[in-house]
């Protein structure tokens, strides 16, 4: 029978593991050519404000296959209710047999997410970080923030959202750690940042191309369907390099989807992030070096924290 893993069992497992470095593991695997990764499989909910992605695969060799269902529905917060919602499941990859039911409620795609959020950055961002940018206030935002701070740690903290209570709330949540200000615009905020995180369900451009100064990392995560854009297309022709988290899928969604079908850039410009962490050539070498990822997410990171929390649960239960 199934083991089913609900939410609040989950939060204290993943205590114990190193999602950082579960992700660096699942990128290479991907780029290395050691996984089975489906294109995404996605519902969109025009008339409730909501999508629902489906990713699913497995790593050659391992024990397991697994299915993600998440979603984002965005008016939740008025109901009561979280954005995010979801499960995963863990089978048997000999078998088909399932072994799990992660109740996650989407937790772990964004606890995933902002991992290589903070992947990203220990690679491509400046060493010297002077002021960190938070476009999107929501949970990626708070997590992206707090990932952040175990390989480029910065307290000061400039942040925009469309709606300024959520940016308000941010604030006050989080404001015991970090010397927070909230900036009048994106333009002013990337100002004052060299590392900006954009984590909005937004399909027009946030920010432009002359909002970004020399030595500025930007680690774009909201643009996961074909119709999501949160950076100007000029901005990645800008760019001395521009990461993807999968070549295949940035040829159906996310900021070089977009900026290849305006003609910016070509595929010849991007580097794949499992590749890229590999080989240091591929990677910032200058302070100067103006960097962007597209992260649209990657069904290779379901699978290593999907197997992550699976394993760390038969383990801690074999102790009791």
């Amino acid at each position: 029978m199934a083991i089913v893993i609900k939410k609040n069992k989950i939060l204290s497992i993943v205590k114990n593991i190193d999602v950082v470095a579960a992700m660096e593991k699942g990128f290479i695997e991907y780029s290395n050519g050691n996984c089975v990764i489906p294109p995404v499989g996605e519902l969109l909910f025009e008339e409730n404000n909501g999508e629902t992605h489906i990713k699913y695969g497995y790593i050659k060799g391992e024990s397991h296959y697994v299915i993600k269902i998440a979603s984002g529905f965005y008016d939740n917060p008025q109901l009561g209710i979280p954005s995010s919602q979801g499960l995963i499941l863990v089978l048997n990859q000999k078998t088909g047999v399932t072994q799990a039911i992660l109740l996650d409620e989407g937790y772990l795609t964004n606890l995933r997410t902002a991992a290589a959020g903070a992947l990203v950055a220990k690679y491509f961002a400046p060493k010297n970080i002077k002021a960190i940018g938070i476009i999107g206030t929501g949970i990626q935002g708070k997590l992206q923030l707090q990932y952040l701070q175990e390989h480029r740690p910065c307290k000061r903290i400039w942040i925009w959202d469309i709606n300024e209570q959520n940016a308000l709330q941010y604030k006050s949540e989080l404001s015991d750690d970090f010397d927070i200000q909230i900036a009048d615009n994106t333009a002013d905020l990337a100002k004052m940042c060299n590392l900006i995180v954009t984590s909005t369900p937004s399909q027009k451009p946030l920010l432009k191309a002359d909002h970004i100064r020399s030595g500025t990392h930007i680690t774009a995560v909201g643009s996961d369907t074909p119709e999501k854009q949160e950076l100007d297309s000029e901005i990645l022709a800008k760019a001395d390099i521009v990461i993807s988290d999968s070549i295949t899928q940035s040829r159906s969604r996310g900021e070089i989807y977009q900026a290849v079908q305006n003609s910016y850039i070509t595929h010849d410009k991007v580097v794949e992030l499992g590749k890229a962490i590999q080989d240091e050539k591929l990677q910032c070498n200058s302070e100067d070096q103006i960097t962007v990822a597209d992260l649209t997410g990657v069904a290779v990171q379901d699978i290593m924290i999907a197997q992550a929390v699976y394993n760390r649960y038969k383990l801690n239960s074999k102790k009791i």
